[in-house]
């Protein structure tokens, strides 16, 4: 397969990304297309769409071999399902799936086209396989069964900080910042309250604690 494009962000590393696309809908993401790919006729029409769906490669995570089960970290990583039942990406092949919303498609910045997107659950710099648009008649299911992860769709913590630790940082990156530890990127199985865990955003490094409901803020800097 030939990569077309890659993702442009603030999610430097692949802890604190959240764990499905949409979760975080603030942080906003760029589609850089390839030199090859980087014409405007391809994207005609696709204005009229609201959402996309994005094949990537997990690029962060290479193995060179597989399981057939997998521990979930919202099932907090002590019981096993089959990997085909899950979005882990510990799979046999490193593809990912996402539906991400387009904020607006750019032609008069360099590299353009750009499509901007927000929801995004992928790393800076991963590589994209393809985009298809959504498409609500055939896409959305209502009355589809989430299994597992329905019991936690609408899971969120507590985020509580001293104003201070925010000094020099803009608005809209403190509230995407606040909005991902919300979703509690920590490790389930880790029962630690005391255990500062480090997460990257864009330029800023922060620091927090979490005891399963409340995300405490250390520090950003």
């Amino acid at each position: 397969m030939e990569i077309i494009a890659d993702i442009q962000n603030d999610y430097k590393e692949k802890f604190g990304i959240p764990r499905q696309s949409g979760l975080s809908p603030n942080v906003i993401s760029k589609i850089i297309f390839r030199k090859e790919y980087r014409v405007k006729e391809a994207l005609m029409g696709l204005s009229e769409y609201s959402h996309l769906w994005i094949l990537w490669d997990f690029n962060l995570l290479k193995k060179n071999s597989w399981s057939p089960t997998v521990r979930p970290p919202v099932l907090g990583g002590n019981k096993r399902v089959g990997v085909f039942a899950t979005r882990s990406p510990n799979r046999p092949n490193s593809i990912g799936l996402s539906c991400v919303k387009i904020e607006k498609i750019s032609y008069d910045e360099k590299d353009s086209p750009i499509i901007y997107v927000s929801g995004a659950d992928m790393a800076d710099g991963t590589p994209v396989y393809d985009i298809k648009p959504y498409i609500p008649y055939a896409d959305c299911i209502p009355d589809a069964v989430g299994s597992f992860s329905d019991s936690y769709k609408d899971e969120k913590c507590a985020v509580i900080y001293d104003d201070r630790v925010f000094e020099g940082v803009k608005e809209d990156i403190k509230d995407n910042i606040i909005d991902i530890l919300s979703l509690n990127p920590c490790p389930r199985y880790i029962d630690d309250n005391n255990r500062v865990f480090g997460m990257t955003f864009g330029d800023w490094e922060i620091k927090f604690t979490s005891d399963g409901n409340t995300v405490k803020v250390i520090s950003v800097m």
